[in-house]
């Protein structure tokens, strides 16, 4: 079954990285549905049983995103608000369509990794700062898998480094 990787990027034609993960990805249809988010909605209204529908269709996701600000863009929490809801994703008598699928987060960050650690600048790890989004995904009963992080974005984003990505992050999406 493919991997559906839901892209969440507000800005995706000036992104070097995010842009071109999607082109790798969009070369293997077989292997990976890409869903843009920002794209399908730019109005920011999401089709709340379409996106169900589509989660449904997948036993594999990945959340695909800018990690700014130290946190997701203001999309992907809107699609956790309202696509996650009570009875289909979780609730006594829930359905829990989440359940057992196996989720990741697939994050570009402008700081370097070093950056990221109780005696630097930014006091947490990744690891520590993606919490809420691994409780969400236990509270659904999903299987929240280990997270992809490329690092430094903001000092080393030549085609070179970029380039060096693609097959990092293509290896991390079949260890799903």
């Amino acid at each position: 079954m493919k991997t559906l990787v839901i892209v969440i990027h507000p800005d995706i034609q000036h992104s070097a990285i995010n842009r071109r993960w999607i082109e790798e990805l969009n070369k293997y249809p077989d292997r990976y549905a890409v869903h843009q988010l920002y794209e399908v909605y730019p109005d920011e209204k999401l089709n709340i049983t379409a996106e169900q529908k589509l989660v449904e269709q997948h036993d594999k996701i990945v959340f695909q995103f800018p990690y700014y600000w130290f946190n997701c863009p203001p999309l992907f929490k809107k699609w956790l608000d309202e696509v996650m809801i009570y009875g289909w994703a979780y609730g006594r008598q829930s359905d829990f369509k989440m359940s057992g699928k196996r989720i990741a987060l697939a994050i570009s960050l402008g700081i370097d990794e070093q950056g990221y650690n109780h005696s630097a600048l930014y006091k947490y790890t990744v690891e520590e700062l993606t919490r809420p989004f691994e409780l969400s995904f236990d509270y659904v009963k999903a299987d929240y898998r280990p997270f992809f992080a490329y690092y430094g974005m903001e000092h080393n984003a030549s085609d070179e480094w970029i380039e060096k990505s693609v097959p990092q992050y293509l290896a991390f999406l079949d260890t799903l």
